[in-house]
């Protein structure tokens, strides 16, 4: 069997990749955000794939080329902002309703979109988000008895990500810490002046690839993920892998099995940080629930065998 994957997203599909069996063969068709890379010159590469199943994520053009090209079976990987707000698009909305009617499978990366997909298709599913056990695993926390380093991991986006709340609250903790977050996302900036504003003691890194977040994971006492719309995101789901814990909104009606909280005030989550900096006991036993979560649900050498479950069933 060759599966020909198309375009990414938090990189779920180059993960998953590889974890498949190594006799498999794999292509993935990968593109850049430049006008010819996305249009034309995605679509010739799209034309020219042969394969016995092809995926793609994100359910914009890459999966209308393939659609419309004929290649079949096709996988459509919906991944969160695809059904939550673009299918709502006058513009593009209307390409991601042809492509929920026309792939013979879709999946989800998050159960918060799950009915919106089913409207337009029966056969989809939710798919976790997966993460490498390689790359991402648990070490000893660090040793620090006086500041404590907590690490804003998602890229800034108030709206989406919340990050803006996450820093209010940290004007809400007593315990001395340093705030370390990342110079990236359409709020970045907005984030650096209103951490500033506050009196924050931050600091601000550029980001890193992928394969070297571990490190910044591991460095911190404690990591925050996002405060937005409630969905687990790869962020939370990597640091918990590694270790380390979190604070996090989720819906909890969406998640019953995740040990991770639903928010509803900046005071819960101040008080939260606050209580895992403080109680070494609470952090090694939330740490604990974490790992098991993550690696029951979520690690990418099982996630991988499921998917070639499905892959199965399409051939």
């Amino acid at each position: 069997m060759k599966v020909v994957m198309i375009n990414d997203c938090a990189f779920v599909g180059e993960t998953l990749l590889k974890y498949m069996p190594l006799a498999m063969e794999k292509q993935h068709i990968k593109r850049s955000r430049g006008f010819w890379s996305k249009t034309f010159g995605l679509a010739y590469k799209v034309l020219r794939a042969r394969g016995d199943v092809y995926h793609v994520h994100y359910l914009l053009q890459d999966c209308y080329f393939a659609a419309r090209l004929g290649k079949r079976p096709l996988v459509g990987h919906a991944h969160g902002s695809d059904l939550r707000e673009v299918i709502k698009s006058r513009k593009w909305g209307w390409i991601v309703r042809y492509n929920l009617r026309h792939c013979d499978k879709i999946l989800v990366a998050q159960p918060t979109i799950l009915d919106i997909a089913k409207e337009y298709n029966s056969t989809a599913e939710y798919f976790p988000i997966p993460y490498d056990p390689e790359l991402f695993y648990p070490k000893s926390m660090p040793n620090r008895e006086g500041e404590k380093l907590v690490f804003l991991a998602s890229v800034h986006d108030f709206e989406v990500k919340g990050t803006d709340k996450f820093i209010y609250a940290c004007t809400k903790v007593k315990v001395p810490f340093k705030l370390r977050m990342i110079d990236y996302g359409k709020d970045a900036e907005k984030a650096k002046v209103l951490a500033k504003k506050l009196g924050l003691n931050v600091e601000v890194i550029q980001k890193v690839p992928h394969e070297n977040v571990n490190g910044l994971y591991w460095d911190a006492d404690l990591v925050l993920g996002s405060f937005g719309v409630g969905q687990l995101d790869t962020v939370a789901i990597e640091a918990m892998a590694c270790g380390r814990p979190i604070v996090h909104h989720i819906l909890k009606t969406y998640f019953p099995q995740c040990p991770l909280d639903e928010f509803h005030s900046i005071e819960d989550v101040a008080e939260r940080i606050s209580e895992l900096l403080v109680d070494k006991e609470k952090a090694k036993e939330r740490c604990k629930r974490q790992l098991e979560y993550v690696s029951n649900f979520h690690a990418a050498n099982k996630l991988a065998k499921k998917l070639m479950k499905i892959y199965g069933e399409m051939c």
